[in-house]
């Protein structure tokens, strides 16, 4: 059983290696604080199941019992429609920037259309790295002391389902718009971002070798920047296979 068949219509918290048992499992006490239970968890440190994490829960242990692990990111996020990453680092990635509110608004708004909805929390230690960053459609940053801007994982995910079990009004015209959107799966970005990728290796784009690594890295950014439609997604890929079909190959 899936964590959606689990649940039903919640965003999935997805912590990305984390690195102690002990937050995970404080990290699931705040989820069900707040009524949140999909969980999923990616490349944990310590293995799984840890038991450190089921003592931490303590009473929130069908939080962890119902939790999905995955090997790497993109396995975690390939049936979403809309992803948020958490972080209070400045990026040179740009993306579109949200507090926890809005954030959680606009993602009610979408689970109540259907939509998939995933967000990131970081390990411990560095957060999320740029990578994992590019892979989502918009940043979520928490208004907190510059001087002092850490938070730990069960902070991070106690403030997002804190912002999102309160979200009970109804949400503003451009809200609905966004949820409202056919949004391409992370998984239909991905396939598009391997087909750009292949055609411009082809063709030399990525020189020189030095910086191809970040090239290709701002690449993909840029697709989930865009927030694609299905159809978008569809028109692109046609428009790069009618240009190498005209030119021969």
């Amino acid at each position: 059983m899936s964590d959606e068949d689990q649940t039903g219509p919640q965003p999935a918290f997805v912590l990305v290696r984390p690195q102690m048992g002990e937050n995970i499992g404080a990290a699931a006490r705040a989820m069900l604080n707040f009524g949140l239970e999909r969980m999923r968890v990616v490349g944990p440190r310590d293995g799984w199941p840890n038991p450190k994490a089921v003592a931490m829960a303590s009473g929130a242990g069908r939080v962890l019992d119902a939790a999905v692990v995955y090997d790497d990111l993109p396995a975690a996020l390939a049936d979403c429609d809309y992803v948020y990453a958490t972080t209070a680092r400045s990026r040179e990635l740009a993306k579109p920037v949200r507090t926890p509110e809005r954030a959680m608004a606009e993602a009610r708004a979408m689970r109540a259309e259907g939509k998939r909805v995933a967000v990131l929390f970081g390990p411990e230690r560095a957060g999320l790295e740029n990578e994992d960053v590019s892979r989502a459609n918009a940043i979520i940053t928490v208004p907190v002391n510059p001087e002092f801007a850490s938070l730990n994982l069960a902070q991070s995910v106690l403030l997002t389902a804190y912002e999102y079990g309160r979200q009970t009004i109804d949400a503003a015209p451009e809200v609905m718009s966004l949820a409202k959107t056919d949004f391409a799966t992370q998984v239909e970005v991905e396939a598009l971002a391997d087909h750009f990728e292949r055609r411009l290796d082809e063709v030399g784009f990525f020189f020189p070798e030095t910086k191809a690594a970040g090239m290709k890295l701002v690449l993909r950014n840029a697709w989930t920047r865009l927030s694609l439609t299905r159809a978008d997604v569809q028109m692109f890929h046609g428009m790069l296979r009618q240009i190498f079909r005209k030119l021969g190959d």
